[in-house]
């Protein structure tokens, strides 16, 4: 839950950001805000989760 909740607050910020700076109008940031929500309610939204989940353990056992 962690780890939705910060990717989705990481993808809010930079959606808020594109929208500031004028990179991305209004209309295609709702169009993305639906994409996303729908395709998680498909049967692929398990696959992105781990597909996620294993990237933040990849960076997670990262060492410098």
């Amino acid at each position: 839950m962690a780890l939705s909740l910060s990717v989705v607050l990481m993808l809010g910020i930079i959606l808020v950001v594109l929208m500031r700076q004028k990179a991305l109008k209004a209309g295609p940031a709702i169009v993305a805000i639906l994409f996303g929500f729908f395709l998680a309610s498909t049967g692929m939204a398990p696959s992105i989760n781990r597909f996620l989940n294993s990237i933040a353990n990849t960076i997670n056992h990262i060492t410098f």
